[in-house]
């Protein structure tokens, strides 16, 4: 029987040396269980933890105590064919665009590049399957042969998403990943990733400081505040029940903000049968 796909973080901490002696807590002691059939939105202010969640859960930091594994297996002590196997049921979609592109070398050739390495498809069948994805983007291919500063920001946003789902992982991390586009197109793509997901069973993990759309994606919503975990459970209980102080402020930032003029934006709703 094959292993199911799963990132599991156990008393996982990270501390980092900071100014003097003081050392700095980024994330303490979380526990999460990822699958490729979670639907998880990790929501927080900037400092809260979450994007060294990330950096946790794709194996660019290691935890400083506890555990992050994959298939049972520590991350940071994946060896080089069970990296690869990684990299195949992993991706991440970061917000960077501008430095996760290779200047050098055109769209296609990066998109490309996952497909030749990871599932060894080559010539006319990669050539499809880069084409297949990018059109579910509602990019045009052609677009493809273009280098990453020949495109708008969000197209290259596009693209970087185009470019995790083209291996078709069993676990999606996005990072800010609709940060860089346009309300307007936001939730196409937001369609476009729930919709792959559930197409192709797999795992999505959506990190923002973005309330609306990580709410709007996710089945679990994980609220993060100095490092910690300080609510989580259904998006619609969180959402619209929340216990902690800091998910009710965050909250009541969002309604105010879309309430301003000339700031438009979706308004939370409670949805009812």
């Amino acid at each position: 029987m094959t292993a199911l796909t799963t990132i599991q973080f156990t008393s996982a901490t990270k501390r980092f040396a900071g100014r003097g002696n003081n050392i700095h807590t980024a994330v303490d002691a979380v526990d999460l269980l990822i699958t490729a059939e979670s639907r998880i939105g990790i929501v927080g202010e900037s400092g809260s933890g979450k994007s060294t969640m990330v950096r946790m859960m794709v194996g660019l930091e290691g935890p400083s105590e506890g555990s992050v594994e994959f298939r049972g297996r520590s991350i940071s002590a994946l060896g080089r064919g069970d990296m690869r196997q990684f990299r195949r049921e992993v991706q991440l979609v970061a917000q960077d665009t501008s430095s996760s592109f290779d200047p050098r070398r055109t769209l296609r050739d990066s998109i490309r590049r996952p497909v030749l390495e990871l599932l060894g498809l080559k010539g006319s069948a990669a050539d499809d399957a880069v084409d297949a994805t990018v059109h579910s983007l509602d990019l045009d291919p052609s677009l493809t042969q273009r280098f990453p500063h020949q495109v708008s920001g969000g197209q290259r946003q596009r693209f970087a998403i185009a470019r995790a789902l083209v291996v078709n992982p069993k676990i999606i991390i996005c990072d800010e990943a609709v940060s860089a586009l346009d309300v307007s197109v936001q939730g196409s793509v937001l369609n476009l990733l729930k919709q792959h997901c559930e197409n192709n069973e797999a795992g999505l993990v959506f990190v923002s400081h973005g309330l609306p759309a990580t709410a709007f994606i996710s089945e679990e919503l994980i609220v993060m505040y100095q490092g910690n975990i300080v609510e989580r459970g259904r998006t619609e209980d969180v959402i619209f029940s929340s216990t902690h102080e800091y998910t009710r402020t965050l909250i009541d930032a969002y309604r105010t903000t879309s309430d301003t003029p000339h700031k438009p934006g979706p308004r939370l709703t409670k949805v009812t049968a």
